[in-house]
């Protein structure tokens, strides 16, 4: 599986109206602390809004909900993944991509087969209060060495300007919220995200 090097994670269905537009091509709608029936509303509108656009939808955490929903992307943390049916995931033949923080997460990933590994924090980040340090452009290649062919995600304090640096060190993919999300002008960041993808492609 090839992943687009601009990997977009939105906290709402209401950006990929304004942003699907733009050249986005791979998302992750990740929603915390909503009802159940908000986060459904939210995967349902995602799904149709990407569908319409040929964009991939991936859906963080709400496993359950993404296979109720007909999606086929997935990604879990691994704090999710002691509680995740993963034989339904596989048999509803659904994408799924694992976050790693270390040799012993990514070795626990690795062993459940994952179509992606993300590893992070590459750079300090504000999206969420994590308990590793930055891992360094230098930790991408080392992991991009033990993952082999599984695609690589980079994740963690990225901007356009530091997306080369990870994806020469190995990285298939740069994952990227506050960067496009809290920029003044995300519509014009987008493009210039997508035109890095491009470039790479």
């Amino acid at each position: 599986m090839k992943l687009d090097s601009f990997y977009l994670i939105i906290d709402g269905s209401h950006w990929l109206e304004r942003l699907l537009p733009h050249g986005l091509r791979l998302v992750q709608l990740r929603i915390k602390d909503k009802p159940e029936e908000f986060v459904r509303a939210e995967i349902r509108r995602a799904r149709t809004l990407c569908e319409a656009a040929g964009a991939t939808l991936v859906i963080n955490d709400y496993w359950r909900l993404a296979l109720e929903e007909g999606c086929n992307f997935i990604h879990l943390g691994q704090e999710d993944l002691a509680e995740a049916d993963l034989p339904a995931i596989r048999q509803a033949q659904c994408r799924l991509g694992i976050s790693t923080h270390d040799p012993n997460e990514l070795a626990t990933a690795l062993a459940l087969k994952p179509d992606y590994v993300a590893l992070g924090p590459v750079y300090s980040t504000t999206l969420k209060q994590l308990d590793w340090a930055p891992q360094g452009v230098a930790r991408v290649s080392e992991w991009k060495a033990r993952v082999g062919h599984v695609p690589l995600v980079a994740i963690g304090g990225l901007t356009v300007e530091r997306a080369h640096a990870v994806l020469d060190a190995g990285a298939d993919s740069a994952a990227v919220s506050t960067d496009v999300l809290g920029h003044a002008d995300p519509e014009a960041r987008t493009r210039e995200w997508a035109a890095l993808s491009r470039a790479r492609a």
